[in-house]
């Protein structure tokens, strides 16, 4: 019999003895971890079993080896409950040992060698062996077991260099301890930077000696508002702020655990908390408040002034004392230039530079550009580098700069271009403020937007379009966190994870090596390790994912159900609360007709995942072919104008989810071959509207018919009148009655609206966001 196979049944017997009297089972540790190491390579010979006589043993007199060697103690207590000696001393049998001795120049690589006496975890420096050491930790089962480890050799190393994950905490502050347990979340999925976002509007939070007004005054805001700027106002102060020393001692607990803490303090826009505190640096001298709600506001820094320069020299002066990282966050990003264009003194600096306005730029964004360049000066010979947000791109950029590319991959791949190190953090794949499920109602509330798992770990930060030399300056990705909904530190936790364990395998991973699919089939393993550490997480993986597509072949609607352990799933069609004693889903099926789709997967022990919900309405247009005339917004098309006669209607206006299909300015023109001469008298369409994001309602919609989809007829044309004279968002639901007409062609044409008066766009053409074209 094979060797393997013996032990097996050994520790399967084993296990059954033992968990029979009273002592632990038996469980095999699974090298298939989150993220997937570059190559395990499994070996002959007996298991390593791990005992509370086990030793770690790490190199005399290295104190970072010694802390090391104590984090995995800790990390095996956690999970197993045994509690490690840790030591200095030569053991021969049952250790594990900790290492410096690998030959590999890569600062982050290690290598994990295991046979039946002992675990060597290797490193080139304390780095690789701590990413070793949480690859070891997230193969150990959670739970009083006793762990078998297969001989195994595991070599393994980053992608990336950079791998970040930024926190807000001016909008809303949170506690160092807090803070700390974040760090730890980091470290769990091999991340390497915290962007600590300190400075807002809404905000400041970190201590500045020179200026104690920045939080005497600038750390707190008499109220929040409501919802989504909603006008109204919570009456509760909120504040906080660390001290020198909370800040000391937070980014050596990131060092610690080889993080390093990226300071942002956000220049020259989103500066109303240093405004309200010091009100002589504004261009109208105020009187300013510390924000109450959100959004981007005129009110920044006066450059125009010297004493702002002394002001940001002063702060980030003591920013440098405070983190020792090479890189020092400038923000850059939403700098209105409303004051500035109305301030002498700014106007006088433009002048004094012979500032001009360019082909695509005012001359006020050159002054920002001077404003980055100078700030960069001052860090550079102090030897440190800026990040700035991708707006720095805006004028000219300087000359040392690193673009965080976060409006898309754009930034970034001009950054590249131009020969600048860039960070990607689009946000479509990386925003994790943004909702992580299309059924919106069912979710805290967000800024909006949709970011699930999947599309997270689909993210490719080093976009084709670069030439090999231009892609060396993708330096890494990074998920980004705004916090202006999210309050708790439970909040924070759910929109991080599980999407972070996605984004970990986009940072960590070689390209060609991730599966979404096989991804899964780690994550809960890793998901038993957040239960372990009471993290809050999101549960949307372990629901029924439904794969709905239009078939214009068969005219009907193909369904596809999966779960991420393929539990069984119970689905009904007429809105009816699933069961075992529903519809067992064997495979894809088919829709033809209006149903009410639901289903849930029902796992071991009559536990029920969330419901899936989708409600199927089929009109004579659903599931025929349609042709778009017009382009759809690039990054609004989504799966094209098959959206539009899928049967399925956006269940909120989330634009982003995926459910609409969007225009830029552009009349949306359809048309749809019915197969054969149907007669016609009504048609509904369904718009989103959002008009803080210059979404609008239709203005007009027009029908035409054919024959032969060359010449149309004009069937009706419908003018909409929007009556809201200030911001609104909702769903607006138009039906067009008209004389029966019978054709085999017809052709619809959705019109935008020109922003009213009252908004900031007027004069513009809208967007329009449509989901559903219904003919009968």
């Amino acid at each position: 019999m094979n060797k393997k196979i013996q032990q097996v049944i050994l520790f399967a017997v084993l296990g059954f003895f033992i968990s029979c009297n009273g002592i632990k089972e038996v469980r095999e540790a699974n090298y298939e971890v989150v993220p997937l190491p570059s190559d395990i390579s499994l070996s002959s010979g007996g298991d390593f079993k791990l005992n509370s006589s086990t030793k770690i043993i790490f190199p005399e007199g290295n104190v970072k080896m010694e802390r090391n060697a104590s984090f995995l103690s800790d990390y095996f207590y956690q999970s197993v409950g045994m509690k490690l000696d840790v030591s200095s001393a030569a053991f021969e049998d049952n250790v594990i040992e900790l290492t410096l001795d690998l030959d590999n120049d890569h600062p982050e690589a290690y290598r994990i060698i295991t046979t039946e006496n002992r675990i060597t975890i290797s490193g080139n420096n304390e780095a690789g062996v701590f990413y070793g050491i949480q690859t070891l930790r997230k193969s150990t089962p959670v739970g009083q077991y006793a762990v078998a480890y297969p001989p195994v050799v595991i070599n393994d190393e980053p992608r990336f260099g950079y791998r970040g994950s930024m926190l807000d905490i001016a909008r809303h502050f949170q506690s160092v301890e807090f803070v700390k347990k974040y760090i730890d979340l980091l470290a769990l999925h091999n991340i390497n930077r915290f962007h600590w976002h300190l400075t807002e509007d809404q905000g400041w939070r970190i201590e500045i000696k020179k200026y104690p007004k920045l939080t005497e005054v600038g750390s707190m805001r008499k109220e929040t508002v409501i919802g989504r700027n909603s006008g109204e106002y919570d009456g509760i102060p909120h504040g906080g702020f660390y001290t020198q020393e909370e800040i000391k001692e937070i980014v050596e607990y990131a060092s610690d655990r080889y993080i390093t803490v990226i300071p942002e303090i956000d220049l020259p826009g989103h500066m109303l908390a240093a405004l309200s505190a010091y009100p002589e640096l504004g261009c109208t001298g105020g009187p300013y408040e510390v924000e109450r709600s959100w959004g981007v506001f005129d009110d920044v820094l006066c450059p125009g002034k010297e004493e702002t320069f002394t002001f940001l020299e002063d702060v980030l002066g003591e920013v440098m004392d405070l983190f020792p990282s090479k890189y020092i966050h400038i923000g850059g990003d939403e700098c209105p230039k409303v004051r500035w264009e109305e301030c002498p003194e700014c106007q006088q600096r433009i002048k004094d530079l012979g500032l001009k306005d360019g082909k695509v730029h005012k001359k006020e964004f050159y002054l920002q550009s001077y404003v980055t360049a100078r700030v960069e000066k001052f860090l550079n010979e102090h030897g440190r580098s800026i990040i700035g947000w991708d707006e720095i791109l805006e004028g000219e950029l300087a000359p040392n700069a690193t673009v965080m590319s976060w409006r898309g991959m754009q930034g970034g791949i001009e950054a590249a271009q131009m020969g600048h190190d860039v960070i990607m953090t689009p946000t479509q794949h990386c925003y994790f403020d943004y909702y992580q499920s299309q059924f919106v109602d069912e979710e805290p509330l967000a800024i909006g937007g949709y970011v699930p798992v999947e599309m997270v770990y689909n993210f490719e930060p080093v976009p084709d379009v670069l030439s090999d030399n231009q892609k060396k300056h993708i330096l890494g990705a990074q998920a980004n966190l705004w916090t202006e909904y999210i309050k708790t530190p439970e909040h924070v936790e759910y929109m991080l994870i599980p999407r972070l364990a996605a984004l970990s395998e986009v940072q960590w991973m070689q390209a060609d090596k991730k599966d979404y699919k096989e991804f899964l089939e780690r994550l809960p393993r890793l998901i038993d390790i957040y239960d372990n550490l009471d993290y809050t997480y999101a549960t949307h993986v372990f629901d029924v994912h439904a794969k709905l597509t239009s078939n214009f072949e068969n005219n009907c609607l193909d369904v596809e159900l999966s779960t991420i352990d393929d539990s069984p799933i119970y689905y009904t069609l007429d809105g009816s609360e699933p069961s075992e004693s529903a519809n067992l889903y064997k495979g894809k099926f088919s829709i033809d007709e209006s149903a009410e789709l639901r289903a849930a997967s029902i796992r071991q022990g009559g536990k029920m995942s969330r419901v899936y919900s989708e409600d199927i309405a089929v009109s004579k247009s659903t599931f025929k072919p349609i042709k778009l005339l017009s382009q759809a917004a690039m990054t609004y098309e989504f799966e094209g104008a098959g959206l539009l006669v899928d049967g399925m209607f956006g269940p909120n206006n989330n634009y982003k989810t995926g459910k609409w299909i969007g225009f830029q300015g552009n009349d949306l023109i359809a048309v749809i071959d019915m197969h054969e001469a149907v007669e016609i008298s009504n048609v509904k369409i369904n718009t989103a509207v959002v008009t803080g994001d210059w979404i609008f309602d239709a203005s007009e919609i027009t029908i035409e018919s054919s024959d032969d989809n060359n010449s149309f007829d004009l069937v009706r044309n419908h003018s909409i009148v929007d009556t809201h004279t200030d911001h609104w968002e909702g769903i607006s639901n138009h039906s067009v009655d008209f004389d029966p007409i019978t054709a085999r062609y017809f052709k619809v044409t959705v019109k935008p609206n020109v922003m009213p008066d009252w908004h900031p766009g007027s004069g513009r053409r809208a967007f329009i966001f449509v989901d559903e074209i219904m003919l009968d």
